[in-house]
């Protein structure tokens, strides 16, 4: 049951991460083409003073912070599917899933730490 639990928030997941970043690619990389339907974007999204304007959005952290999260699960938990599928000792499956589990966490603050403070800096 709790496989199957994890399954499905894998693949909800993926949904979101198909979400968030083709939002992020439109926004950050069809800045001409928004333009011309009445948006007003860069037509340079690499250009460090519109990085860190966007930076310093908060709901571009928001945005942020949901894309690492689900990306992180998404890709953590298939990495930990991969391991299953060698037919592994329990122990050292249990083990995998420990240490898969706290370098996610562990990802996850940092990057949420790092999105935080760019907004706090600019603010």
């Amino acid at each position: 049951m709790r496989e199957s639990k994890l399954w499905f928030l894998h693949i909800i997941a993926a949904v979101a991460v198909l979400f968030l970043l083709g939002s992020h690619m439109g926004i950050m990389h069809m800045g001409s083409i928004l333009n011309h339907m009445g948006f007003s974007f860069s037509d340079h999204p690499t250009d460090s003073e519109c990085v860190f304007g966007r930076s310093r959005q908060v709901a571009f952290m928001f945005i942020y912070i949901a894309l690492l999260g689900t990306a992180l699960f998404h890709g953590l938990y298939a990495l930990r599917s991969i391991f299953y599928e060698l037919s592994l000792p329990k122990v050292l499956e249990k083990a995998v899933g420990r240490i898969l589990f706290v370098v996610g966490i562990a990802l996850f603050v940092y990057g949420s730490y790092v999105a935080v403070q760019l907004v706090q800096r600019g603010a």
